[in-house]
Parts: structure tokens; sequence; C-alpha cells
């Protein structure tokens, strides 16, 4: 047995991030006593960690560790320098990574890993809805807040585990499914993955890491995805193919009827039916398609599957709308931050809106990813009437770049007509403020805290309707 299954009581180091929350969640659902500490900054985890009953004491203390406990789980983002970890590894109390962690929940259980550069969150918080609503009662833990979950995990009695499986850092190498879903591959995170190949390895590497009776869930629209699934020897009866225009699961139509995305699905030359999504994108069907495919191949009743998708109400940060305000406005908020997601989740707003002004507020997330992709960022706008490009959101990992954004503000008017800079979040909300009109949709997008923007616009002027589409 591990340290972490014999522990009964559990301090994490960086409780509020989205995954320390998850895994605290399902830790206590075992009947362990968690809790731990973090920065006094406030995020939608805090509230989530309150309901949950689980203490999160603010700042970083030796004096914290008085009380017995029997293992400590620190976030990536803390190393020995926190004073905390230092005080725990004097003490010789056992330290694990949050990803570590997380690997012994997947050896515990049938585990399906959510992979991909897009796409994971959306997908692993609908499989897992559709898996409880086909009672069979998943575990899950997802890179967001899922508002039919309460917070951004499941605690299900059920032997399936449904997981967020991130690529940063090379994660990867920590988790051991038996199914993975994959989404696609495009290089990201290039302040780890220094080029293109060494990005698509880890996902090959990966690949290689599933059991003889497992399986994967690919999306052949990807060419990458298909490279991938080839490089890594599985037999046929391992792969599970699909996509909107390619792939063993099909997309045969998809039409928009009264706010809803309706698509109809073949298996192989088998018609499965039409299914319908709160969500729009044809990057949310192709999401919701990978959900189809998983489902049935675990045995799910299309029925069931047809009732989880169209009982889906999305995720926080993705397309997520705020409201219609007074003012006429509507608020969409999103976590776009790689030029293929701002491309796909702009060409989404303008389908739904065709008529409406679409005013951008953009938050480049790293210097690195925005120096590494910046002609990319230059043609990811088109879609929008309007870009307004924040200071970066730097990572705490970065203590600068060669690249800011007025730099990619600059390059971005090369290829639009209406684009600034402004260098805080208070002024953009003021300038918003002063200018936004009835006819105007205002996405604030970016990964990093760009959603303050639309708050101040929805505290000025209030909602006339909520978060329907």
């Amino acid at each position: 047995m591990s340290e972490l299954s014999q522990a009964n009581r559990i301090y994490c180091v960086g409780l509020k991030g989205v995954g320390m929350t998850g895994l605290a969640q399902l830790l206590q659902a075992q009947g362990k006593e968690v809790w731990g500490s973090d920065t006094a900054e406030k995020f939608f985890t805090d509230e989530v960690l309150r309901h949950s009953h689980i203490e999160c004491l603010e700042g970083f203390s030796a004096t914290h560790l008085e009380r017995k406990i029997d293992i400590i789980i620190r976030s990536t983002a803390y190393d020995e320098s926190n004073i905390e970890v230092k005080t725990a590894l004097d003490k010789k109390i056992p330290v694990i990574t949050y990803p570590e962690a997380l690997g012994e929940f997947t050896r515990e259980r049938r585990s399906v890993a959510v992979a991909g550069s897009h796409g994971k969150t959306t997908t692993s918080a609908l499989l897992a809805h559709v898996l409880k609503i086909a009672n069979l009662s998943p575990s899950a833990l997802v890179g967001s807040n899922v508002p039919q979950f309460q917070g951004n995990a499941l605690a299900g009695p059920g032997d399936i585990f449904v997981f967020e499986a991130d690529e940063y850092q090379n994660k990867f190498k920590y988790f051991s499914p038996q199914i993975i879903v994959l989404t696609s591959i495009d290089w990201d995170h290039p302040d780890f993955f220094a080029t293109r190949e060494e990005y698509f390895t880890a996902f090959v590497e990966f690949l290689k890491k599933l059991p003889p009776d497992g399986f994967v869930v690919a999306c052949y629209d990807n060419e990458d995805v298909k490279r991938a699934v080839a490089q890594a020897g599985l037999k046929p009866e391992q792969i599970v193919s699909y996509g909107l225009q390619n792939g063993f699961w099909q997309m045969l139509r998809m039409w928009l009827d009264e706010g809803r995305w309706h698509f109809s699905v073949n298996k192989g030359e088998e018609f499965c039916g039409d299914f319908w999504l709160r969500l729009i994108g044809s990057h949310n069907v192709s999401n919701a398609l990978a959900v189809v495919a998983c489902a049935s191949r675990l045995g799910v009743d299309f029925e069931f599957i047809r009732q989880g998708l169209a009982s889906f109400e999305g995720t926080s940060r993705r397309l997520e709308i705020k409201g219609k305000l007074t003012n006429g406005v509507t608020v969409i908020d999103d976590y776009a931050h790689h030029p293929a997601e701002i491309i796909a989740s702009l060409k989404a707003v303008r389908n739904f809106y065709p008529y409406k002004t679409i005013r951008c507020i953009f938050q480049p997330h790293t210097f690195s990813r925005t120096k590494a992709f910046l002609p990319d960022f230059a043609k990811a706008f088109t879609e929008a009437d309007e870009v307004v490009i924040l200071e970066t959101y730097a990572s705490a990992r970065e203590q600068g770049g060669g690249v800011n954004a007025e730099n990619l503000a600059s390059e971005v008017t090369k290829n639009h007509s209406k684009v600034s800079y402004q260098s805080d979040i208070a002024k953009t909300a003021e300038y918003l403020i002063s200018t936004a009109g009835r006819s105007d949709v205002v996405i604030t997008m970016g990964a990093g805290d760009v959603w303050q923007v639309g708050e101040e616009l929805i505290k000025k002027f209030g909602k006339v309707t909520g978060s329907e589409y």
C-alpha cells in the first residue's frame, strides 16, 4: 500500500488550486481528514472548500504543521523554498506532489484520462455527467468549476474515475489510465516543451501506457492525434476513432435550433440517432462526439447519453454566458489562451451572434507562449469586431519575456482594423462602461484574471438574464 492510501490526516500546500481542491474532495469522501493552506487571493475554489467543510489556512507558516500530519501533498507551484514544504522535510513528514497523488487514484480505479491540448475540461465534465446520468456513479476531477457538480469533483461509489490529464510538466508520467480520450495535439507550454516534437512525444509515451485491455478514444480530425496513435503501436481493437469529418464515429450533420446545437451520429455504417447540446460551437460538438463514443464503448445506452448531453449546463470560463445586462450588452467569459482556442471560441460566438458587434478583451497568458506563437496570435482574432489586449498574465515561473502585450497588440493590428492596448483591468472596464452598447457582445478571454472586466460591467449595469444562451 502507498503512503497516501495509508494516510488518514492529509495536509495540502496550495489547496486552492483547482486540481488540489478536487483531490481534497475525493480524499475527504474516503473518510480522510484533509486541510491545507494557500494565499489570501480569492478563487472559485474558496467557496467549494467552504461548502465541503475543508479548512484552508491563509498564508504559509511553519506553525501550520504543528498538528499531526500523516502526509503532505504539495502543488507543483511550491517546492522546497516554501516554508511549509521545507519544514515538512525537516520534520521527516512524507511529501508528495499533486500529480503523484492523482496518479495513486488512477491506479485504484478504472480510470479515464481526458487528454489533449484543447477541450479537456468540457469533455471530462460532460463525460462524467453522462456516466452519472447513466447511474454508474463515477468519481471525477475536472479543471474548472462545474455548477452541476457544485465544484470541480464528483465522489461516486462506482469504479470509474474520469480525470482531466494535464500534459504540462509531463504529468502524464504519473498517471496509469485504462482509457484515454485524446481530443487534440497542438503544441503548447513552450516554457516546458521546447519543441513541437517534444510535446508530441509526451502524448505518444502516454498512449503507450495503456494496458492490453485498455483503449483510446481519438479525434481523427487532428492529424497529430492520428500520428500519435499510429506511433504508439496500439492494436486495432484498442482504437476508437471519432471526428466531425474523420473517424469510425462521425458527425453526419449539425444544425442550430432555438439556441441548441443538434447533431446526427453514425458509428461506421450504423445510424445512432440525433443528439443536442446547450453548448455552442462546432468544437463542442466534437467534444460531445468523443463522449458519445467513449460512453457507448463503456456500455452506456444511447438514451442515457442523449439525456446527459441535453442536460449538461457547461463549465465555468468555457464560453460561459455571464448574462445580458440592462444596457443590452451580453457578457461572455472564456478560458481560451492558445491561438487555436481563440479561433474556435470567436467562431462559435460569431455563428451564434451573427449580427452583433463582438468586442474581444484578451489577456495573454505567459510571455513564453506569446513569444512562441506570436504569428498565430496575430491572425487569431479575425471574427472579432474589436480587440483589446490587456497586460500579460505572467506565470510565477517567468520574470519576463522577449514579447509583451504591447508587442502582441502591434502584431494583431497588422491583421485587424480595430485593436488597442490597455494596461490594466480597471481602465479596460471603464472604457467598456463608457462605450458598450445594445448591439455589443463583450467576450473576456484568457487564462488569467481577465474575467474581472466582465464582473465590473455586471456590477455597473446589472443583469436582465443569466447564463442561458
